[in-house]
């Protein structure tokens, strides 16, 4: 199992296509765990930080699930994995940001509704588990982008419709992908992880109307707040001129 090595100085991006060709050839499994990380990196031919940063992607997308002191896993619900097709379909048209909150406008309005309706106890679990972790992440951007996403995800699994919880899977990876490589200002976590507790306390409650007015708000609000970072970006940009 994982007998075959990369090449060394692969790219993060290439973790996630080795993974998913050890998916597509049975030698991993749901509910299977990854080897250490020490040993996986040498099974791989690159440095642990590379690999780190491609399990990050996919713990993102949902197709890992890390436990605190026991190792990563492979996650047994659905996951984003062949959102590369997204991805390059993005590459090709060149899908806006604004387009991408559009559809999460659409897929996550409709999911968040369904959880209130279906979630179960241990759905309802593990979302109340991620927005924990976004609220002791708001110091760390990068670590509350990771919690964010997950929240998401687990909130479309909650929807009971693997279909959905797939496409949405797949749309919040591409933000991700984007937002990761951008985010560095934690002024806006706190609104973000606000909005998270209001959407879960509706679904808690079973009030699907509220979790969709709830799931509006956030999308637009993040979408604002998304907006005004990239024009203070741009004026830095404009300013002092590209960071090399």
């Amino acid at each position: 199992m994982f007998s075959d090595s990369a090449a060394t100085g692969v790219a993060p991006e290439q973790v996630v296509v080795r993974v998913y060709d050890l998916i597509k050839r049975g030698e991993l499994r749901p509910g299977d765990r990854l080897p250490s990380e020490r040993e996986f990196a040498k099974q791989l031919g690159i440095n642990r930080t590379s690999l780190r940063a491609g399990l990050r992607s996919l713990i993102a997308m949902g197709v890992l699930h890390a436990k605190h002191g026991s190792g990563t896993y492979l996650s047994t619900g659905p996951s984003s994995l062949g959102g590369e097709a997204l991805e390059l379909l993005a590459a090709l048209h060149g899908f806006t940001q604004d387009e991408i909150f559009e559809a999460r406008q659409y897929l996550e309005v409709l999911v968040a509704g369904l959880a209130a309706e279906r979630a179960t106890s241990e759905q309802l679990a593990t979302m109340a588990e991620e927005l924990a972790n976004t609220f002791s992440t708001l110091d760390n951007p990068q670590q509350f982008l990771l919690h964010d996403i997950r929240f998401h995800r687990a909130l479309a699994a909650a929807s009971g419709n693997p279909i959905l919880a797939t496409l949405v899977g797949m749309v919040s990876a591409m933000h991700y992908d984007r937002r990761s490589r951008t985010v560095s200002s934690a002024g806006w976590l706190r609104a973000g992880a606000d909005m998270h507790q209001r959407i879960y306390r509706a679904i808690r409650a079973r009030k699907p109307e509220e979790a969709r007015a709830a799931m509006r708000e956030h999308i637009l609000q993040a979408q604002q707040l998304y907006q005004t970072e990239s024009i203070a970006q741009q004026q830095i940009v404009t300013t002092t001129g590209p960071v090399s």
